[in-house]
């Protein structure tokens, strides 16, 4: 079957775009084929920085022809109706339609509409030019003449040719005919621009992947990736160094490159008393290169390791060495940013930060820090922590963002901060309190262990979750600009990974009572949005949403240690055929209740008359009794936290409880004796109650 090969060539494609705009490539063109009904076997995009291309496998020929039936409106109706009929349908008259009798509904009027299949290329032709218009980059721009008409091409950077071609693999395959904004589509690409600038035929994707290696351009940047890689980890191993490998930088150098070569420069190991996260950042965001280890330790080595996009004739000497005199002037520039930064303690920095702006409805830095050291100091306590020593880390915690190397390389702050603290004699946690109080920073992130980091890291994220809440910032669909859940799930990740025992309402109005005369959060409401980010974090792990929502349901759940333990037995127990049993003997009462409320306007509420129980039948009896052993048993196990006992409790109704429905007719004639049975079934739903809100779980 025929294939399509799509390239778009164009100037310099931003290497963070390269592969979203493949993907999103393949996805437009796939997407609009088979809408269209061109089913295909396979598809690959690819991407470099001047090209982004398409292959797609196993294309038809021609399409299938479409016969549809469109059902309109009955005879006789409206004229208006009939008229949006025939337009929908295509037809000009009623006479292209047919009249269908139904036997309920009487006559109405039947288009056929049949569709002839269309030639591939045709469709190809017709959907390619208005993908390449409405490409959806993050950054476009306009160029040259036509730059000041409107609705002129719009691309990354100024497109220069498309190949598109279209055909069998035992023929010679067509050209699509498409043209946008005056660039045919041909068969002729370009190589790499200095290596092999001339000009290329290709025909279609095999030959056109083998011409560009020939022309020194790799197509795949996995490929690129592990070229990369590969020579990398040699050339250090010949060196008897090892690799800093760093799959950010690695995805980003291989977008910067057609045809990597890898080679390895040098410093002077004067420069290695930096600290050696800054000598990797200063390295990283300003060559885009990679830095080196001792054979064996962990001390960085005076040597790095670059990827260039030529083969020099002088084996990339001078490559090597201009890049070791960016790095030199750039790795000075860090040492006198360490230099200077020393000279200063941190705590006589903190003034500059009552000059920062961190919300305009929220104060200055400055401000903020005062309300994270008071939270951070009441939390201290109840996380194992001292006091003094978290109010400390707190009030230096955000100094560093004034240094000049956080000022340089803001990846860095809490790090430096880290160091600065311990030159200048800081206690040891809190040293690690001003790197760790960030953490975590997402799902894989490590959770701080030291209590004083712990303490920080609760009092930052509450404040910002709290003071958010309270000028109604919260985040909305997509968009959440103040990373909001990402500050939630910090807060839940230290809880459970530290097995904290802390009632959020309190000290979410704790964080409250620090913005001082600003209007307050709802401590609920943001007790349920925690509530909902710990729900995605658990169903992430496999637990039922449903059961979540079930102990979430019951008064003053704000401790969310409890809730995971209360919602594991739960799950554990619903696990069970007493479990299983009970839900379906709980969902039946229910019900019976809900019916015979609605009907009689009065809950049965109250409590079971134990005489009318003894005289009723013995099921009865028996339940009477199983429920009022069962709910102080439960309650007790509750209240002692053993939530696998407040289940066990819950399990031995299950007996009671169908025997009751086998046996027992609820609604009996004697008035007394069913509202006593009514009653009967409202103490099963309060015994359930002990433990979670049962009309919460499915099933």
């Amino acid at each position: 079957m025929p294939d399509l090969l799509l390239e778009l060539r164009s100037e310099e494609i931003p290497a963070r775009m390269q592969r979203r705009a493949a993907e999103d490539l393949k996805k437009l063109v796939t997407d609009a084929l088979v809408a269209r009904g061109f089913l295909y076997e396979g598809a690959r995009a690819f991407s470099t920085p001047r090209r982004l291309a398409l292959h797609i496998a196993g294309l038809p020929a021609r399409g299938e022809a479409v016969r549809e039936e469109r059902r309109g409106p009955r005879v006789g109706a409206p004229e208006a109706a009939v008229q949006g009929f025939l337009k929908g349908a295509g037809l000009t008259s009623l006479d292209q339609a047919t009249t269908v009798t139904d036997p309920k509904k009487g006559e109405f009027y039947l288009a056929v509409i049949e569709r002839p299949g269309r030639e591939t290329l045709d469709v190809l032709a017709e959907l390619l030019p208005e993908i390449v218009k409405s490409f959806p980059w993050p950054k476009s721009m306009r160029w040259g003449a036509a730059s000041a008409e409107p609705g002129s091409l719009r691309w990354v950077r100024p497109l220069q040719s498309i190949v598109a071609t279209f055909g069998p693999e035992t023929e010679t395959p067509e050209v699509v005919p498409v043209s946008v904004a005056g660039i045919a589509a041909g068969t002729v690409t370009y190589g790499h621009r200095f290596l092999a600038p001339e000009a290329i035929e290709v025909r279609r994707f095999d030959d056109y992947i083998q011409a560009l290696e020939r022309a020194k351009v790799i197509l795949d940047a996995d490929r690129r990736k592990d070229v990369i890689l590969h020579d990398a980890r040699d050339l250090a191993f010949a060196r008897g160094l090892d690799l800093v490998e760093d799959e950010g930088l690695l995805e980003e150098v291989s977008g910067l490159v057609e045809w990597p070569v890898v080679l390895m420069g040098s410093f002077d190991a004067s420069f290695l008393d930096i600290p050696a996260e800054a000598i990797r950042a200063t390295i990283r965001a300003n060559q885009k290169c990679f830095v080196l280890r001792k054979g064996g330790a962990e001390d960085l080595a005076p040597a790095f390791i670059l990827v260039s996009n030529l083969v020099a004739t002088d084996g990339g000497q001078a490559i090597t060495a201009g890049n070791e005199r960016v790095v030199r002037a750039r790795l000075s520039d860090a040492k006198f940013f360490w230099e200077t930064d020393k000279a200063t303690r941190l705590e006589d920095r903190l003034p500059k930060l009552d000059s920062i702006v961190f919300h305009e409805k929220l104060g200055t830095q400055g401000e903020r820090i005062a309300r994270i050291a008071a939270l951070a100091k009441d939390l201290a306590p109840l996380v194992g922590a001292d006091p003094a020593l978290a109010e400390r880390a707190a009030r230096l915690a955000k100094a560093d963002l004034v240094t000049e190397m956080v000022g340089e390389f803001p990846e860095l702050q809490g790090l430096m901060g880290r160091k600065y603290a311990a030159l200048q004699g800081e206690h040891d946690s809190v040293c690690a309190a001003i790197e760790e109080h960030y953490k975590p920073l997402g799902p894989s992130d490590r959770v701080p262990s030291d209590p004083v980091s712990i303490a920080v890291a609760l009092a930052d994220k509450l404040d910002t979750l709290a003071g958010f809440w309270a000028i109604d910032e919260k985040p909305t669909g997509s968009k959440d600009p103040f990373a909001l859940r990402r500050a939630a799930l910090g807060v839940i990740r230290l809880i459970l990974d530290r097995g904290l025992r802390l009632r959020l309402l309190e000290q979410v109005g704790a964080a409250d009572r620090g913005l001082a005369g600003r209007a307050g959060a709802d401590a609920r409401d943001l007790l349920g949005f925690l509530a909902d980010r710990l729900k995605v974090y658990l169903r992430d792990q496999g637990a039922r949403h449903d059961l979540i929502d079930a102990v979430f349901a019951l008064p003053g759940q704000d401790d969310l240690l409890m809730v995971v333990r209360r919602v594991e037995a739960l799950g554990q127990f619903l696990d069970t055929e007493d479990g299983k049993n009970l839900l379906a003997g709980y969902k039946r009462a229910a019900n019976i209740l809900r019916i015979e409320e609605k009907k009689d306007g009065r809950a049965y509420d109250s409590a079971p008359d134990a005489a009318l129980a003894e005289a009723g039948e013995p099921a009865e009896r028996a339940l009477a009794e199983a429920l009022a052993k069962a709910r102080e048993t439960a309650s007790a196990s509750v209240a002692r936290e053993d939530f696998a006992g407040a289940m066990q409790a819950l399990s031995t109704l299950r007996a009671p409880v169908d025997a009751f429905f086998q046996d027992v007719t609820v609604n009996a004639p004697d008035p007394k004796l069913r509202e006593n049975r009514l009653a009967l079934l409202n103490a099963l739903r309060a015994a359930t109650r002990e433990v979670a809100e049962f009309a919460k779980i499915e099933g």
